[in-house]
């Protein structure tokens, strides 16, 4: 099935066989492809890339499809990354997987701020599901230490 082209985001760079190769969804997914474009918000004159997620309900291209600005599937990708060290290095020792005195896990310096990585202690069941939240990272280790393999290797031939 092929990504449309004739809606508001424009794909310029795609990979159309995402079902494939979408985590433990693989094969079983309304998520059909991946794409970078030209954003659906663009205004004349002003042009922003964005990544688009395209979901498929078996008859016809899902509104539930999401498009992120570029920097904000890097930002997700800082979070995911530092999230995971949280719970790879950290975690461990503290009795609720997080200092209760101190729920920040990092301050990132982007664009002369900080994005704050932190524990949501407004979360009225954080208990439980910080606990599930760490269990299922550990479970899709494989299918994400994969894909930050491949990240790693991509980078560095980037020279970062």
């Amino acid at each position: 099935m092929k990504i449309p082209t004739t809606l508001k985001h424009k794909p310029v760079i795609v990979a159309g066989n995402y079902e494939n190769v979408d985590g433990r969804y693989a094969y079983n997914t309304d998520a059909k492809g991946l794409s970078l474009g030209l954003a659906q918000w663009n205004d004349r004159g002003k042009v922003d890339i964005s990544a688009k997620v395209w979901r498929y309900t078996g008859e016809k291209w899902s509104r539930q499809s999401e498009e992120l600005p570029l920097h904000r599937v890097l930002d997700l990708a800082i979070l995911v990354c530092r999230a995971k060290l949280h719970f790879q290095e950290e975690s461990y020792k503290y009795e609720k997987l997080y200092d209760t005195e101190k729920p920040v896990i990092d301050r990132i310096g982007l664009q002369g701020d900080a994005m704050t990585v932190a524990v949501c202690t407004d979360n009225e069941k954080l208990d439980e599901d910080i606990r599930l939240f760490s269990q299922a990272l550990s479970k899709d280790g494989e299918l994400i230490g994969e894909r930050m393999q491949t990240l790693s290797r991509i980078l560095k031939e980037m020279g970062y």
